[in-house]
């Protein structure tokens, strides 16, 4: 089954899930090794469609994920594994999860986009890079952090504040902004009274856009 088939009025989308959180906007790199995501690689650059990268934690598939499309394979292996960078789009619900799609070894399932409140308020995002630079200094991180006249975004440092993956999943799932805003300020409130670097802030914030050598969970 082609996975252009996919894309009808079931909402039906190639799967990926991860032990990890995509945001929107955000580049992914990963590197592809198990068969059966070969093929979804394979698939999803013949057919130029995206797939989506549900989180799991603790075994569980949660329901809200992210959408993200092929930029490129940047490196190809004689054993048929890859390098792939790819960009989260859209939020969506996964309605329906199958561990096989019919006709495909990787999973898929029937999803529900959902609407992102964009329209951050300025002051409120002026308050988090200035806190947030404010803490990068204390622990000599020489990570950049844009201005709101740059165009910051909160999602834009979502991995990069020391937030569990736990707290990565529920960020990802406040779709109102100014609530979004809210939660990352008060997390980094928290943060700026702590000596030292508990939470392995410089570590996250460091990444310097390795491919993921991710194993996939099983259920």
């Amino acid at each position: 089954m082609p996975i252009h088939c996919w894309r009808n009025s079931m909402q039906s989308l190639a799967l990926f899930p991860l032990q990890l959180v995509v945001f929107p906007g955000e580049t992914l790199n990963l590197h592809i090794f198990e068969p059966r995501y070969r093929q979804l690689v394979a698939d999803i650059e013949e057919e130029g469609l995206p797939f989506g990268v549900p989180t799991v934690i603790e075994s569980r598939l949660r329901p809200i994920a992210t959408e993200v499309t092929l930029v490129e394979v940047a490196n190809r292996y004689p054993g048929g594994e890859s390098d792939i960078r790819t960009k989260g789009g859209r939020v969506f619900h996964v309605d329906r999860f199958y561990r096989e799609y019919p006709g495909k070894p990787y999973p898929g399932g029937e999803v529900s986009y959902l609407p992102v409140d964009e329209n951050e308020e300025e002051e409120l995002n002026q308050k988090i890079v200035q806190l947030l630079r404010e803490i990068y200094s204390k622990l000599r991180i020489e990570r950049e952090i844009k201005s709101v006249a740059e165009g910051f975004r909160t999602y834009e440092v979502g991995h990069h504040v020391g937030f569990t993956l736990e707290q990565e999943y529920l960020f990802l799932t406040l779709r109102d902004a100014a609530e979004r805003q809210r939660f990352l300020l008060g997390h980094l409130q928290q943060v700026r009274p702590k000596v030292g670097d508990p939470l392995g802030i410089r570590a996250r914030a460091e990444l310097n856009g390795h491919f993921q050598d991710l194993k996939p969970p099983d259920f």
